[in-house]
């Protein structure tokens, strides 16, 4: 009995440790908090990190104020959409410079909802028939009941989505179909806030081509605009465009950005204070702010099956927009981002913050292009920001009364300009790839008659269509594997000087079904490739039966880059293989141009259509001391051949002498 009870206790303390070990890497995993703050160097990047913190919190501020009106809901909840969701951001989310909070196309889409639940007949906010929370009408408690429903079930969309690992799907989301989106999208925030810039007074219109009807309303009432308003609002504009773009200019000489917002909300709420313009030129002001954070109440459930559309417009919206950005701010700044795991922080960042009367959130533009340039470093930029949005909350929100609607409107309408400014990419897009361009073109136009949701299940439904209709153009890919990015070894027997050398041959087309994949594999085999002398083995394993081979005769001879100071390591992509491409392709291919050099590894490409040399040339920036394109793969090596000799013979000339495509 005595043995039996002691390797029972053997078994149960191994299956414990076990467990144990399974919940830490399970939590590192879910929970990114628990890898990047022990690390935190607090030295380098508190300062920083503060600094953006604070510049930040002043955005979210205006901002929230300014989309919970979009939302059709009391700017208070606003400031509860600015502190709450970031909170949950910073301990899921991975996402170094995603700044989520309240965001202009949720808002716009969670309007809907709520406008058509609980209409604007008698909308006003005033503390009449008082419900007891917060101090607010009962009214605006049933608007902010439906808002916080469609964030409830708008989250649990994408907890769902998350547990179904849809992560991986965010391939079909291509880059012209997000930026048509979210320009459209911008295009109808900017429309709901023509008539808070014109002072003017006009029922909510909402539906298919409501976009035109509302022009439409206000060229059919344009005597009633309140001239005040509209000076006051052109005035708003001007300085806060004028002011940016001075920030833009001196980014690198000044240290901390002039917080034009901030100045500009002070200034034109004491002058409106002191100038009575709320009853002298009938001015619209936000109204009175309830102090302090309510108590976590569930979102009414009984209205869930009405807004099961708006729900999923917010899912879908707020994570393409939201990881579109943590994708970009990943790129810049060299580190990684789980498509997964960012359905589970916003998701979990519209479930639990609907708890606190949240309106549905997102990350924004603006805010991530705010941390750029402000120096933020982590998410503790995100924490801070949290804090000074706290000290508005309970002490600064009431003195917001007299700030004008004219002015948000302007906020909000300025803050957009890095959506709009996207109508550039239709040049690039013509010029690398008129499909995209179509495609581009397509969905904006959907987005602008109908809404952002419908606008994005149509670019996906048009980029799948394309793809089944040009795929039969592409000979050397079987359909049923596009997905997968094949590679050929190729070899040349004279070469036994080159050592470092590595070729690989695409067989396959290059656009945004197979791009990714390409990217991360071919940089998984470069690093194998450098770490290991046992590469050509761990290449052969590879699940795309990638083979990748050096010269000279097979053997991979595995060197780090930092040690090569006599041979540079050299990279050649044959693309004779490559049929067709898109912009998505074309970015990836700059890309892998761009890590390679930073890697100290040279990149050629051979046998190259004069399609992808001008795609290549237009879209990035190759300048470099030798020539990157070449009519062969032998051309190629006779290039590196004549510059490793001229090297060893102490003469560091150009490849002038070897011929370009």
């Amino acid at each position: 009995m005595t043995g039996a009870k002691r390797k029972r206790n053997t078994v149960c303390r191994k299956i414990q440790a076990f467990r144990f070990e399974d919940i830490k890497i399970w939590c590192l995993r879910r929970l990114p908090i628990l890898k990047w703050m022990p690390v935190y160097n607090w030295k380098e990047n508190l300062i920083p990190d503060t600094v953006s913190g604070m510049m930040l919190a002043i955005q979210q501020m205006t901002q929230g104020l300014a989309f919970a009106i979009l939302s059709s809901v009391h700017p208070v909840f606003g400031l509860y959409g600015s502190f709450f969701p970031v909170i949950i951001y910073a301990i899921f989310g991975m996402g170094r410079h995603v700044a989520t909070g309240t965001f202009a196309l949720t808002s716009l889409i969670s309007a809907n909802a709520v406008e058509r639940l609980v209409p604007s007949a008698s909308a006003n906010f005033s503390t009449n028939n008082n419900s007891g929370v917060l101090g607010l009408s009962e009214f605006e408690m049933q608007r902010i009941g439906v808002a916080a429903a469609v964030s409830f079930l708008g989250g649990i969309i994408q907890v769902v989505m998350f547990m179904l690992q849809l992560g991986s799907a965010t391939f079909l989301l291509t880059e012209p179909v997000i930026s048509a989106m979210t320009t459209g999208a911008a295009t109808h925030v900017v429309t709901s806030q023509v008539k808070y810039l014109l002072g003017m007074k006009m029922p909510y219109i909402s539906g298919p081509l409501g976009f035109f009807h509302i022009y439409a309303y206000i060229f059919e009432n344009i005597r009633s605009v309140q001239l005040e308003a509209l000076l006051l609002s052109l005035l708003s504009i001007a300085v806060l465009v004028l002011v940016k773009e001075l920030n833009e200019k001196f980014q690198k000489n000044i240290k901390v950005v002039l917080p034009v917002d901030l100045l500009l909300v002070i200034a034109t709420s004491i002058a409106c204070y002191y100038a009575d313009m709320e009853y002298i030129y009938g001015l619209e002001v936000v109204g009175h702010i309830p102090e302090g954070l309510p108590s976590p109440k569930p979102p009414p459930m009984n209205v869930l099956p009405e807004v099961v559309t708006e729900a999923f417009g917010v899912a879908l919206v707020g994570y393409v927009a939201s990881l579109s950005l943590a994708q970009d701010s990943a790129k810049k700044f060299k580190y990684t981002v789980d498509d997964n795991q960012e359905f589970l922080a916003h998701g979990l960042s519209n479930v639990i913050p609907s708890f606190f009367f949240c309106i549905p959130s997102a990350a924004a533009m603006g805010r991530t292009a705010l941390l750029y340039s402000t120096g933020a470093k982590t998410q503790v930029t995100c924490l801070i920001s949290c804090v000074l949005i706290l000290v508005v909350i309970y002490a600064i929100g009431p003195m917001l009364y007299w700030l004008p609607m004219c002015v948000l409107a302007s906020i909000i309408v300025v803050g957009l300009k890095g959506m709009l400014i996207q109508f550039r990419d239709l040049k690039k897009y013509w010029n690398v790839d008129k499909v995209d361009w179509s495609i581009w073109v397509s969905t904006y136009i959907f987005t602008i008659c109908f809404a952002a949701n419908v606008g994005l299940l149509y670019g996906v439904l048009c980029t799948i269509v394309i793809v089944i209709f040009r795929f039969p153009r592409a000979k050397t890919l079987n359909l049923k594997k596009m997905k997968e990015v094949e590679y050929k070894y190729k070899t040349e027997d004279n070469c036994e000087s080159l050592k470092q050398v590595n070729i690989v041959s695409v067989n396959n087309p290059l656009f945004f079904l197979n791009a990714r994949k390409f990217h991360a594999d071919l940089i998984k085999i470069i690093q194998k490739d450098n770490m290991s002398s046992q590469a050509c083995e761990d290449v052969n394993k590879c699940e795309q039966n990638t083979l990748l081979c050096s010269f000279p005769s097979g053997s991979c001879h595995g060197e780090s880059l930092q040690s090569c100071h006599s041979e540079q390591c050299v990279l050649i992509l044959d693309c004779s293989g490559l049929n067709f491409f898109d912009y998505t392709g074309v970015s990836v291919l700059l890309q892998i141009y761009m890590d390679c050099k930073s890697r100290h590894i040279d990149v050629l490409l051979a046998h190259c259509k004069a399609s992808l040399i001008k795609a290549m040339q237009y879209g990035g920036n190759l300048e470099s001391e030798t020539p990157v394109f070449f009519e062969s793969i032998s051309s190629a090596i006779n290039a590196i051949q004549i510059h490793r000799v001229r090297l060893t013979t102490g003469n560091y000339s150009k490849f002038s002498e070897q011929s370009e495509v």
